[in-house]
């Protein structure tokens, strides 16, 4: 008789600590995977300290916050998902309610928007003064794709994973996007297969990083699939940073990126891509700790090429 998994939840980046914690009380109380990935994104989405997720979250080049998310149930693949979502609040919820309650994975902009409203999200500002403050003093110039210089200290996404006692595995994926973003662009983060993917019979895997190149390797896939042929979470998290290093090699690009992963049986992996760090947040019975990534540093690229 199969022994029943440990319950576990991780994190992308060190504000990934406030997720794993929200997560926690659901796994320990034999709650649903579903529901601890979605509380835990939410309490990051919810912190207006954190300037690259939900509210508080960098604005547009208009002033604007727009806001991509997503969330995945490993046992049956259900996915839902939200981009440039603007005025609304909690887009990981929003996302499962499309996941939930419509025959879509994802709702865009303005159409999104009207559906929360419809399914009781209200409309809220979600400009802090901080954010605003950075707005008024952000590069005059409007970003480029073709060399957007990108400051160390901004952060990306959270993806959180979780895995249930049941054996049940979800992931949620959250951000604000790429800071003075062109208004209506949307990164890898709420697109299946490119920053997350979950499935019971393997593991879940999130990115974080700098989502034009994360969509244009579709890194969430060559994760999944290299545990699905029997690479460990390590091992599969290396497989997708060594792809990205290369292309930045051979294109001379500054691409960061990080990601993480969780299999079945509750081993996790992480590897990061031209970051000085990867700090990822991990809880299992009750432990909760920061773990520094490995990384790969290709040499020094010439320009940046999308955000996260």
């Amino acid at each position: 008789m199969a022994s029943r998994p440990t319950p576990a939840a991780v994190a992308t980046w060190r504000f990934g600590q406030a997720a794993v914690r929200a997560a926690w009380p659901v796994l320990r109380s034999g709650g649903r995977a579903l529901d601890a990935v979605e509380a835990g994104a939410r309490a990051v989405e919810d912190d207006p300290e954190v300037d690259s997720v939900g509210y508080g979250g960098l604005p547009n080049a208009e002033g604007v916050v727009e806001l991509d998310a997503c969330i995945m149930d490993g046992s049956t693949l259900a996915f839902g998902a939200v981009a440039a979502l603007s005025g609304v609040r909690n887009p990981v919820s929003v996302a499962r309610h499309v996941m939930e309650h419509t025959p879509h994975l994802m709702l865009v902009g303005e159409g999104a928007a009207r559906f929360a409203l419809s399914q009781g999200f209200r409309r809220q500002n979600l400009l802090t003064a901080k954010s605003r403050h950075a707005y008024r003093n952000r590069p005059l110039r409007r970003p480029s794709f073709d060399g957007l210089a990108v400051r160390e200290d901004w952060h990306d996404t959270v993806g959180v994973l979780a895995i249930d006692a049941e054996g049940h595995l979800a992931g949620a994926c959250t951000t604000s996007g790429m800071p003075w973003k062109l208004p209506g662009r949307v990164g890898d983060s709420p697109l299946i297969g490119c920053g997350l993917y979950v499935d019971d019979t393997v593991g879940g895997v999130v990115c974080t990083g700098f989502g034009e190149e994360i969509m244009r390797q579709t890194s969430a896939a060559v994760m999944i699939e290299a545990m699905r042929r029997g690479r460990s979470p390590q091992q599969a998290c290396r497989e997708a940073a060594g792809r990205m290093a290369e292309r930045c090699r051979r294109e001379g690009l500054s691409a960061g990126a990080g990601f993480l992963a969780l299999s079945r049986d509750g081993r996790v992996g992480a590897y990061g891509v031209h970051r000085a760090y990867f700090p990822y947040a991990v809880i299992q019975r009750g432990r909760e700790r920061v773990i520094q990534a490995s990384g790969i540093l290709p040499p020094r690229a010439k320009h940046v090429k999308g955000g996260h």
